[in-house]
């Protein structure tokens, strides 16, 4: 018999709807229902690629005794940390605080007025390495509930107040300016792999938004440092493990420093701001490598991610059925020699296992080894790597795939609507700037629909039921800019300022301080407000950059002087851990650039709105038309006339403009940096 979750939109949600647990989804009924039984809320909060929620489900959440305990002693809570951001953001930060780490799946205890009093992660069916069983747990909470009722509301208590003391004050002090810059590219280089690229240690991710600080420093100073940092990160993402070095797209981590064992789940905000940062090395360097990875990527969203909406689904997951019909981790992208040998016969497959790093002791589990480039095979015959590579496509095709999670969350189109904007642009792809538009129609289409607030999610083109939070705004909006830019229509100029001015009436505090949620979302225990950036931007530094590129845009002094006031967590954070403010600090780089601001009197797609395109300075806003309307769409084209009838662009910034240019190599060294 199904639960309440059966009636919810979250794939994660429906995945425990045929649980014995009597799981509600999180709502006011769930608390009220705890207060009437007086009995704990058990809040468990994860997401529908996660490995080890799926584990502890299996385990726990299936079991028929576990389910009867948990159902007569509480009132058991289920949350989609994609749906519920700040509801995950809130506990998530109470659990760090308690135990000094955390993580998914997250288990809670909270009391009927949701103040969290016992805090843990995964918890396994028996007790093993020091950690107690489930049931354990389960016992203990309960007779704490019990029979220590007053210790339970003092550890809550002291909880909640210690999370209320943890207000941020940043803002308004002041923007970061060459100091700041200097000191955090010194922290990031300290930080630095020199033998791996990356940053930091074991376990090793993606530093998209970094290397997005490091390609605009270099385009801003002409530092080398900070470019050879980006490039060589890159090329080793590229050649490693993380990448699929078949089907295109990043996995989620590195297990090692080497990038060579990922964590296989695919997330779509990987790769969405992984395609960008390819395309801007590119645009940097002219590397052919970086080319083919951005590209592959984007393919790799839209063959794989895209909805029949025409969104893009969140992730796929990173277990799959093997040829045992065992359901592990990573069973559709590993190769043994023998698998080689199968497809590709004795030749091709000791050429595939040298190319590819195949060997017979195996870089995974049992055997098997994740495709990668290690690079020592010398020169190669690039028609051979072409074939080998489409037969093993083709034959791992017929494997049993990794499940998908359909939902479509605002914040992680808005980053895939940027990447596949530019990317298209960039290398003559209309294909891929269409896929964009068709992502930015269902967002104002079904996530604005008729209540003009951005909601969250949506799947099969049905809006969910939860608020959108500051980094759907602050994405969303950056990805219509990008729109903007690339396709000359005004209108995505207009929709981002429409969700800017709900950024300024609705997430804005004293001094430029920003909230994650809006002033009228539910009220949690806390209202959550981070502004470092993780695997995404922050939606402190997501709302920071589109909100400088709007002002750019239109001369608005209300928008520009929010993102000066939001930068001042830069100034704060960015000389002490740069690796957690990328975002910030690309967008600090734009703002000591100007940023520029390029009109082009012209044709959309001509030779001068490309080269404005491909400028490489930081931040730099693009408009491009022709004709008496075009000054209707863009305020930046205003009073901008053809010269001599050709087409022309104006280069402006810091209120001072450039004499107009017909020439585009002109226009190219205007915009070089």
């Amino acid at each position: 018999m199904a639960n309440r979750l059966a009636q919810t939109t979250s794939p994660y949600l429906l995945q425990h709807a045929d649980n014995p647990v009597d799981w509600w989804p999180w709502s006011p009924e769930a608390f009220e229902e705890a207060r009437k039984r007086d009995v704990p809320v058990l809040l468990s909060v994860g997401y529908a690629s996660c490995h080890w929620c799926h584990v502890m489900a299996h385990e726990s959440f299936e079991d028929d005794d576990t389910a009867a305990y948990l159902n007569a002693h509480f009132v058991p809570v289920k949350v989609d940390r994609e749906e519920r951001p700040d509801v995950d953001a809130v506990y998530m930060e109470a659990v760090q605080a308690a135990t000094g780490h955390g993580g998914w799946p997250m288990t809670v205890f909270l009391t009927p007025d949701a103040e969290p009093f016992y805090f843990g992660t995964y918890f396994p069916p028996e007790p093993r390495h020091g950690s107690p069983s489930f049931q354990q747990v389960l016992e203990g909470v309960t007779t704490a509930w019990t029979d220590r009722r007053e210790e339970v509301a003092e550890v809550a208590g002291r909880i909640v107040a210690d999370l209320a003391g943890r207000s941020l004050v940043h803002g308004g002090d002041g923007v970061p300016g060459e100091s700041e810059v200097a000191q955090a590219l010194l922290g990031l280089t300290r930080e630095y792999d020199e033998q791996h690229g990356g940053f930091g240690g074991a376990p090793k991710f993606p530093p998209a938004m970094a290397v997005e600080f490091l390609l605009r420093h270099y385009a801003r100073t002409g530092a080398e440092g900070a470019l050879q940092m980006a490039a060589d990160t890159c090329a080793a993402m590229a050649r490693g493990g993380i990448y699929d070095q078949l089907g295109g797209g990043f996995a989620r981590y590195s297990v090692d420093r080497e990038w060579i064992v990922p964590h296989f789940e695919k997330m779509l905000y990987d790769n969405a701001l992984l395609c960008r940062v390819y395309a801007h090395l590119w645009r940097a360097t002219g590397s052919d490598e970086a080319r083919r990875i951005a590209l592959e990527t984007a393919d790799f969203m839209v063959r794989e991610l895209r909805t029949a909406e025409g969104g893009f689904a969140s992730a796929l997951d990173a277990d799959s059925e093997d040829a045992e019909g065992r359901h592990v981790e990573g069973a559709f992208y590993v190769w043994t020699p023998e698998q080689l040998r199968e497809v590709l016969g004795e030749d091709d497959a000791a050429f595939a296992a040298a190319y590819f790093g195949v060997t017979e002791e195996g870089t995974f589990e049992e055997g098997a080894s994740v495709l990668r480039l290690p690079g020592d095979t010398g020169p190669v015959d690039a028609a051979r790597v072409a074939g080998v590579r489409a037969r093993l496509l083709a034959a791992r095709d017929e494997r049993p795939h990794p499940g998908r999670d359909d939902k479509v969350v605002a914040a992680w189109n808005g980053l895939a609507i940027a990447a596949l904007a530019e990317t298209g642009a960039y290398f003559d792809r209309p294909d891929l700037v269409e896929r964009a538009t068709e992502a930015a129609d269902l967002l104002v289409r079904v996530h604005l629909g008729e209540v003009a607030r951005l909601t969250r999610t949506s799947k099969d083109g049905r809006a969910g039921d939860n608020a959108g939070v500051l980094e759907d705004y602050g994405d969303v909006a950056e990805g219509f800019l990008a729109l903007a830019a690339v396709t000359g229509e005004g209108a995505w100029l207009e929709f981002a300022g429409f969700l800017l001015d709900i950024v300024l009436e609705q997430f804005t505090g004293e001094g430029g301080q920003l909230y994650d949620t809006a002033h009228d979302a539910e009220q949690l225990i806390r209202r959550p407000q981070d502004p470092t950036d993780s695997a995404t931007p922050s939606g402190w530094t997501a709302a920071a950059g589109a909100l400088l590129s709007y002002a750019a845009y239109t001369g608005s002094e209300a928008h520009r002087t929010a993102a000066e006031g939001a930068l001042g967590v830069v100034k704060a954070l960015g000389p002490r851990v740069p690796r957690f403010v990328g975002w910030g600090l690309a967008v600090a780089e734009a703002l000591l650039d100007g940023p520029r601001e390029v009109a082009v009197a012209g044709p959309v797609g001509g030779e001068l709105h490309r080269t404005a395109l491909l400028g490489r300075a930081p931040g730099a806003v693009v408009a491009a038309g022709e004709g008496p309307g075009a000054g209707a769409e863009f305020p930046l084209l205003v009073d901008r006339p053809l010269v001599g009838g050709e087409p022309t662009a104006y280069v402006c910034r810091h209120f001072v403009c450039d004499a107009p240019t017909t020439d585009a190599g002109e226009l190219a060294a205007k915009l070089g940096g």
